[in-house]
């Protein structure tokens, strides 16, 4: 935990410091789990076990009321900032029942055993209060919303939790079941807001989002190969050459789908830039597949903000797909 009373020489601090960086060191989960059984440890493992950062996936709802061409309707919006809402609340109501279930597991793991349920901050009986909470309230608010947003939060819901009560140990099952939860959140906003979009949207995010969830599995199965590290139990069913062969599939009809949605862009809205931002769509595509291949593609938010030409790439294809449907 660092020097004592004021030490000043230099060596401590320079340990402490080596230490707060190696979240598997016993020095962190030692700095983890000192406010364990406090207040303060408590409201710091709530904020924590949201995962605030993991909403950033949530944006998905506004996709189909963009790609509607209706994003800039004030009403249209607010439905779209309540489906983002309702999700970010489910989402957040998953982490605790799944990290409560696994708490002996993730005390045993190197990293895992300093999140909040594991390292004592939230007691397991609390988590799942919040839990009941969070997810009947976004049921709540779903329902009040609009009925189909309320049917697919509940599909959201029900899935998440069969994942985390033993689907997650189904290899096969646990890609499409993370795959779907990118594809819910697309539907959730045009649900929300009532909106209807060409079938090619939605297969562009449903072969996209398995693209993505592969590439992880893949970085995991390739990192656990080649430094022996332990992975669960689903994991040890993929070979890399298998999950290759599924990211490389679904690459490829999402590449193909949205190449269509670009050509029915071009009759709809009469308007070519549709088809100009079918350029940076495959180019990013492309680039994404060089981080899979290096293994070190992990939670897609965090590829994509690590990479710089992709950021660039993503918002090149935004603008255009902006020019298509506003201009």
């Amino acid at each position: 935990m660092g020097a004592e009373f004021g030490d000043e020489v230099l060596e401590p601090e320079l340990k402490k410091t080596d230490d707060e960086k190696d979240k598997s060191s016993d020095a962190y989960h030692a700095k983890v789990t000192a406010k364990a059984g406090t207040p303060a440890g408590l409201a710091t493992g709530l904020v924590k076990e949201l995962r605030p950062k993991q909403w950033v996936k949530n944006v998905l709802v506004l996709a189909v009321p963009f790609a509607a061409g209706e994003i800039l309707d004030p009403a249209i919006l607010l439905d779209a900032v309540i489906a983002f809402v309702v999700f970010s609340m489910a989402a957040s109501g998953i982490y605790f029942v799944n990290d409560a279930i696994d708490v002996e597991a993730d005390r045993q793991h190197p990293t895992k055993r300093n999140r909040p349920i594991a390292a004592g901050l939230i007691p397991v009986p609390i988590a799942y209060v919040v839990c009941v909470l969070l997810l009947g309230g976004s049921l709540l608010i779903s329902g009040l919303t609009s009925m189909q947003l309320l049917a697919v939060m509940a599909l959201y819901i029900a899935v998440q939790l069969g994942y985390c009560f033993g689907l997650k140990h189904q290899p096969v099952i646990d890609l499409c079941i993370v795959a779907s939860g990118f594809l819910l959140r697309a539907i959730a906003g045009g649900a929300a807001a009532n909106l209807v979009i060409t079938q090619w949207f939605y297969l562009i995010v449903a072969f996209g989002s398995l693209f993505m969830v592969a590439g992880k599995r893949y970085a995991e199965v390739k990192l656990a190969a080649e430094t022996g590290a332990k992975i669960r139990k689903s994991l040890k069913a993929y070979s890399p050459s298998y999950l290759r062969f599924v990211w490389a599939i679904a690459a490829a009809i999402t590449i193909m789908t949205y190449s269509l949605w670009a050509y029915d862009i071009r009759e709809f809205e009469m308007s070519r830039w549709g088809l100009i931002s079918i350029v940076p769509m495959v180019i990013a595509i492309l680039r994404y597949a060089v981080d899979i291949d290096k293994g070190v593609a992990g939670e897609p938010e965090e590829v994509v903000l690590k990479d710089k030409v992709l950021m660039v790439l993503g918002v090149i294809l935004a603008g255009c797909l902006f020019l298509a449907f506003y201009l």
